[in-house]
């Protein structure tokens, strides 16, 4: 049987968003796939019996996409988004025990997102932008964009100026359509009704210049309307409020400080009257926001639920509310948590390993097969773990995986994978890109060394600086990469070592195109949504101004510093064959990223080749075209090939 191939992007299914019923009975889900007529990525709301009696059904019918699925407090209404009429995301209900009749509640001209109901099941509020009128007109007339906020464009948003997210409310009777709650230049998020449904809190920078801070606050305004009232004291950034079952608090995630990453985000509860803040967390020591974020802490009588990053895995914690006791493991799956949900005692999740997308379970037990057909028609590779040491002594996870139709006898081409972030984790879940590679014939490695998050905060911030608390990007991050790789070779006989390649993404770019600027050890290099200049990427990402949490200053206050740590100062000294990937509307690295780097190899004639794929973010490998995906896949295999094959001159 053979191993993932490029096109099977196009058979991958996983479930996710998971949500019991009031009663506990039944949990409605997500399923996800690409069309294959269309090869564009399509999503219905499923629902299963938790005791598996029946067979899980199909609810609704969208041709799009269905999401969010969000159960009335009396189980009779299934709340969801949909694309329907157009690729803008509208609210729906429909009654649960006459599926298919969907009714539509929201007509906006701007996606709807986070839709949550009211105690009394008459209401749900959501989040939806303000539409700017003039995006409607043809570019050749529209009015020029006034720009005097920082923050004015967000990856995969486009323009957010005059395009903020605000906090509605909408009813379910005729004539009570969508009310606007919140309004003004704020970015208002995370909407959660207070037990008796006259407030609902919400998360926001509503300060003086919160444009050029991190730092946000959880807000409380009536449900009937009225003027937000800030609860907490902006120390740092809150997210995912959730109101307690009495409503005497607020939990929620909390990132301490501003400019002073990384920081773990911390579970806190906030006194609703005094606006005091107590720290569930301290003591665990893990980040409790895991990327990409799943949901807020789930309250259990007078517990909460939430996840943490532990060491390339995902488990779920609870921890007692009034913190008397530490948080203690409710879930401990070797494997990634990428749901979870509970009601009336029922706690169910979804879940993937490196060899199973995700799928839906209560306890151990799976009461979903999504994927099914894909897992039984590849071979998929399970990675084995090893621990490296870095020349100091530091200890860095790592894995292995053995090509599909693995022989003892043979020696294989092998790829360094480095993740993004920096403040992010590899670990034990289903990642295609690895598996495809794996279906290619080579050997994949991939760690996470510091800078990672899954460990102590201290773990995660040795490589702040250069101006202050560290040595900065591109210091012992990059010894323990050359120490994992140092540990496969030693460790592991079949690892061909004249046939290394590196690769990443984001910061796993900025990585790969540091490596290539220290060393000639690896045969090729694909350097993908790149850092290569840190200066001009602090001036144009939509993260601009931001970088100083990690350098310790910003590009124009220390242009030193950053060109130090850029990879583009070390070009001269990069010989290795590189592929650089960008796409054309990335704004977390813009395009200006590869294409600086671009230009100076080949201006020096080195082996250098640039892809650009057009109407793609920084999010093409997640969430991008699957058409793209697959080309990207097909583009980078037939790389690795042509510099990795046995015929290929060291």
């Amino acid at each position: 049987m053979a191993g993932m191939q490029p096109q099977d992007v196009f058979r991958l299914r996983s479930a996710a968003d998971p949500r019991v019923s009031p009663d506990g009975a039944t949990v409605a889900y997500v399923v996800s796939w690409v069309e294959e007529e269309s090869r564009e990525p399509r999503s219905a709301i499923w629902a299963a019996t938790v005791d598996g009696s029946t067979e899980p059904r199909r609810l609704t019918l969208g041709p799009k996409r269905d999401a969010t699925p969000r159960w009335s407090p009396d189980g009779r209404w299934l709340a969801f988004t949909s694309a329907r009429d157009s690729d803008l995301a509208q609210l729906y209900v429909s009654p649960v025990d006459a599926p298919g009749e969907a009714r539509r509640l929201t007509d906006l001209k701007e996606e709807v997102t986070a839709p949550v109901w009211a105690p009394d099941g008459s209401r749900l509020a959501f989040t939806a932008r303000d539409h700017d009128r003039d995006d409607d007109l043809e570019d050749r007339v529209r009015p020029p964009r006034r720009i005097d906020r920082l923050q004015y464009r967000l990856d995969k948003e486009g323009w957010t100026v005059r395009r903020t997210h605000h906090v509605w409310t909408v009813g379910l009777e005729d004539g009570d359509g969508p009310t606007q709650l919140t309004s003004g230049d704020f970015e208002d998020l995370d909407p959660t009704w207070s037990p008796d449904g006259s407030r609902i809190a919400f998360v926001s920078a509503r300060h003086d210049d919160w444009d050029l801070s991190t730092t946000s606050d959880v807000y409380i305004v009536p449900s009937s309307g009225g003027d937000p009232q800030r609860l907490t004291a902006t120390e740092g950034a809150y997210a995912r409020p959730s109101w307690s079952p009495d409503g005497s608090s607020i939990a929620a995630y909390f990132v301490p400080g501003a400019f002073d990453d990384p920081r773990h985000a911390r579970v806190v509860v906030v006194d609703r009257a005094s606006g005091e803040r107590s720290v569930l967390t301290e003591t665990l020591d893990r980040n409790c926001l895991p990327y990409p974020p799943i949901r807020e802490p789930l309250w259990d009588g007078d517990e909460l639920i939430f996840a943490i990053e532990d060491a390339g895995r995902v488990p779920l914690y609870r921890a007692p509310s009034d913190g008397s006791s530490p948080p203690s493991p409710v879930l401990e799956p070797d494997g990634w948590v990428t749901g979870y949900d509970l009601a009336a005692g029922t706690l169910v999740h979804t879940l993937t390993t490196p060899t199973l997308p995700s799928e839906l379970f209560v306890g151990e037990r799976r009461l979903t097969d999504v994927s099914g057909s894909f897992r039984n028609e590849v071979s998929l590779s399970e990675p084995e773990p090893f621990v490296a040491v870095a020349p100091d002594g530091a200890r860095i996870d790592a894995w292995v995986m053995r090509p599909v139709d693995f022989d003892e006898e043979q020696t294989y081409p092998t790829v360094l994978n480095i993740h993004g972030g920096p403040f992010t984790q590899y670990g034990q879940r289903f990642f295609d890109e690895f598996q495809v590679e794996a279906g290619a014939g080579s050997v994949v490695v991939y760690a996470n060394p510091r800078g990672s998050s899954g460990y102590a905060e201290e773990w995660g911030r040795a490589i702040r600086g250069p101006v202050e608390g560290g040595p900065g990007w591109g210091s012992v991050d990059h010894d323990d990469l050359i120490a994992v790789v140092d540990e496969a070779v030693k460790r592991y006989p079949f690892i061909d070592t004249d046939r290394l390649a590196v690769m990443g993404g984001s910061y796993g770019g900025y990585m790969t195109s540091w490596i290539v600027g220290h060393t000639d050890r690896f045969r090729c290099a694909i350097s993908e949504r790149a850092v290569n200049e840190m200066g001009s990427e602090d001036g144009t990402s939509d993260l601009a101004g931001f970088f100083r949490g990690y350098v310790g200053a910003t590009a124009w206050e220390a242009p030193e510093a950053y060109a130090r740590i850029s990879p583009l100062s070390y070009a001269a000294e990069m010989t290795t064959p590189l592929l650089i990937l960008h796409s054309e509307e990335d704004l977390r690295c813009p395009i200006n990223q590869g294409e600086q780097l671009f230009t100076v190899l080949r201006s020096m004639r080195r082996p250098v080749e640039l892809v650009r794929f057009p109407a793609e973010s920084h999010e093409l490998t997640r969430s991008g075209s699957p058409t793209h995906r697959v080309q990207r896949f097909e583009i980078v295999l037939e790389f690795l090939d042509r510099h990795l094959r046995k015929s290929a001159s060291a």
